[in-house]
């Protein structure tokens, strides 16, 4: 069986592409059941961000082919859109990756911590619809006590930057005074939450919070001393923000262009700067056309990551190198766990062979035959059977020019130069 990952991120796809594979939190249970069921996959779990969409799965092969074609019919996108974007890794190439997403180290801003949660939550996920198996399991729990190690040991969680405090840090450079500012954020997960602490630390003193369920963006504005409002009041409120950041996992757009059109008539087209952090977008695309609208989204916030990623590149090279480590000695232990199997058949074999020649040797003696002679012959019976499948082989390997089967035989045996003389 082969560890695998598939997959699809912000390197290799604009958000236009990455968007339409984005998986809907609510229906994710039922398709990893789908992908387990429909594809003959044992194991499989999925990684669904902003940033990424990934599949870790075991199979019996790399071909990511079947795979591909299951992503193509439950997102309804050009199978020559996702093979050109794609990527796939097998073995310890996919276990460095997944130790390299869960560290931070393949995130738009090198270091982020999100994606560790992110990632147990994508495991926990996959344990509750019954699709995470023991070599998974053995993966994500040592992908997390890696990530932890390079938390601990490496300065890449330092000056901690995200995709929110990116949007709040072009805020900064767009308005002079973001006291005197005004915040619509739409949305009330994890993200938006950084959002707002940001923005509170920037100095943002008016944040409104729109959300689906009012509790939730109850609970939220209460940390922040923030207002609370529905997302079908967004219309009232639209025109009194100079700032609106929104991150949702809604499948549809949140706001439209004629929404916005009707905020900037009542503000007198006083501009707004918009931030979509969400995959799928919850901004159309359109509202960007407007003069007095300027519309970014996550893959707009690039020149600002870059400047957190030269601050760390040198905690990721340590990082790195604890990764390696981790992974190798993960592979270390799945090769390990691959031999148990032929050593308790080895085990067997030769406790098989030990049970005949003993029945044979207590009839014998049952019988009243020489004790002394019963012994020798069970003695030479057990060598003569216990090796004769193995000297059969190494003639067999010798004759073809296999001379490494005799190395091997040498070293599992510890058979030095003179006893080979």
């Amino acid at each position: 069986m082969t560890l695998l990952t598939l997959g699809i991120n912000h390197k290799t796809a604009p958000v236009a592409v990455r968007e339409k594979v984005a998986f809907a939190p609510d229906s994710l249970p039922a398709q990893l059941r789908q992908a387990n069921s429909s594809l003959g996959i044992d194991e499989i779990a999925i990684l669904s961000t902003c940033n990424r969409t990934e599949l870790y799965y075991t199979a019996p092969n790399d071909d990511p082919t079947p795979l591909l074609n299951w992503l193509q019919q439950v997102h309804h996108v050009e199978l020559g859109q996702l093979q050109s974007c794609h990527y796939s890794l097998s073995n310890e190439k996919a276990v460095q990756h997944i130790m390299r997403v869960a560290s931070g180290l393949d995130s738009l801003i090198l270091g982020e911590p999100q994606i560790l949660g992110q990632m147990k939550s994508a495991y926990a996920v996959a344990q509750e619809a019954g699709t995470i198996g023991p070599e998974l399991d053995r993966l994500f729990r040592q992908t997390f006590t890696v990530a932890k190690q390079v938390r601990t040991d490496t300065a890449i969680g330092e000056n901690p930057v995200s995709v929110a405090y990116a949007a709040v840090n072009l805020a900064q450079r767009i308005f002079a005074d973001l006291s005197t500012s005004s915040a619509l954020l739409v949305g009330a997960g994890e993200t938006i939450d950084l959002v707002a602490r940001h923005l509170v630390d920037a100095g943002v003193k008016n944040i409104t919070v729109a959300n689906r369920t009012l509790e939730r963006a109850e609970a939220l504005a209460e940390q922040f001393g923030a207002k609370a409002i529905l997302l079908s009041e967004i219309p009232d409120e639209l025109y009194k923000a100079d700032i609106v950041i929104a991150s949702t996992a809604s499948p549809l757009p949140i706001l439209g262009k004629g929404t916005v059109e009707r905020a900037l008539k009542k503000r007198k087209h006083d501009p707004m700067f918009m931030v979509d952090i969400a995959v799928p977008r919850d901004i159309e695309a359109e509202v960007g056309d407007l003069n007095d609208v300027y519309l970014y989204t996550v893959d707009d916030l690039k020149d600002i990551i870059e400047e957190n990623v030269r601050q760390r590149e040198h905690a990721a090279q340590d990082a790195i190198e604890i990764i390696e480590a981790g992974s190798a000695d993960f592979m270390r232990q799945l090769r390990t766990l691959d031999a148990v199997s032929t050593l308790k058949a080895f085990r067997h074999h030769a406790q098989e062979i030990r049970n005949q020649e003993l029945e044979k040797a207590l009839k014998r003696l049952q019988k009243g035959d020489d004790a002394q002679a019963v012994v020798t012959t069970l003695a030479n019976m057990l060598t003569n059977k216990l090796i004769h499948q193995p000297t059969v082989q190494m003639r067999e390997a010798s004759s073809v020019g296999r001379k490494e089967v005799m190395t091997w035989v040498q070293e599992l045996y510890q058979l030095s130069d003179q006893d080979l003389d």
